[in-house]
């Protein structure tokens, strides 16, 4: 099963680690990795929660998992020195700690952690590769209710509401569909008063049991 780098690493550790690089925020919808860019540094996310996306070659954006507080973004690129293979962008108010390459790979080899560390990016695959599966064979209402629930339970919020800052467009590029089909997926959801449509843009979800539920059965 999938666990947080603090999990892997130790909350000792991962103090320690938090330590090297000051304490920064990240407004919600910014890139924090971008695809194909240098593996110049690591993020160590402290709040917040964010989209990993791959770009293909006709500017589609797939959505392949997303990660919240307790994760390191774009170590793999640091580790073995590869150009980044997704973007990261901040679905929320983040705030991170942003370190560079030379410190975080002193870091690792200091305490042993590049075999832990391979293993959990091996379960980052394979966690992607069941995302995949999912955006090919399940119905529009089903992805959307995935993506926003993965978005729900990494959310830093304690609220009982949760705010999506992503408009209808980047939904429907992020789960492979149409934005009129995303439309008609939310229509029922926005008249049982399970979400609604913020302020400032974005969603409000407001009960991501109901909408899971009647993704799946209808009812």
């Amino acid at each position: 099963m999938y666990q947080p780098h603090i999990t892997v690493i130790g909350e000792q550790l991962w103090s320690q680690l938090r330590g090297l690089a000051p304490r920064r925020v990240r407004p919600a919808r910014s890139v924090l990795l971008r695809q194909g860019d240098p593996g110049t540094h690591v993020i160590l996310m402290d709040s917040g929660s964010t989209l990993v996306t791959l770009t293909g070659l006709r500017g589609e954006r797939m959505l392949l998992a997303v990660r919240g507080a307790g994760e390191l973004l774009g170590e793999l690129a640091v580790l073995d020195s590869q150009p980044r293979t997704a973007s990261v962008i901040a679905a929320e108010t983040c705030c991170v700690h942003i370190i560079p390459a030379a410190d975080f790979l002193a870091f690792v080899d200091k305490y042993d952690l590049l075999a832990s560390l391979l293993r959990h990016a091996i379960a980052r695959v394979r966690e992607a590769e069941s995302v995949r599966l999912e955006l090919a064979t399940a119905s529009v209402p089903a992805r959307l209710a995935s993506a926003l629930s993965r978005l729900a339970d990494v959310s830093s919020t304690t609220a009982r509401e949760l705010s999506v800052r992503l408009t209808q467009t980047e939904l429907s590029q992020m789960i492979g569909a149409s934005r009129n089909a995303v439309g008609v997926a939310l229509r029922p959801w926005r008249e049982h008063g399970w979400l609604d449509t913020a302020p400032g843009g974005g969603l409000v979800i407001r009960d991501i049991a109901a909408i899971q539920t009647h993704a799946h059965t209808g009812t």
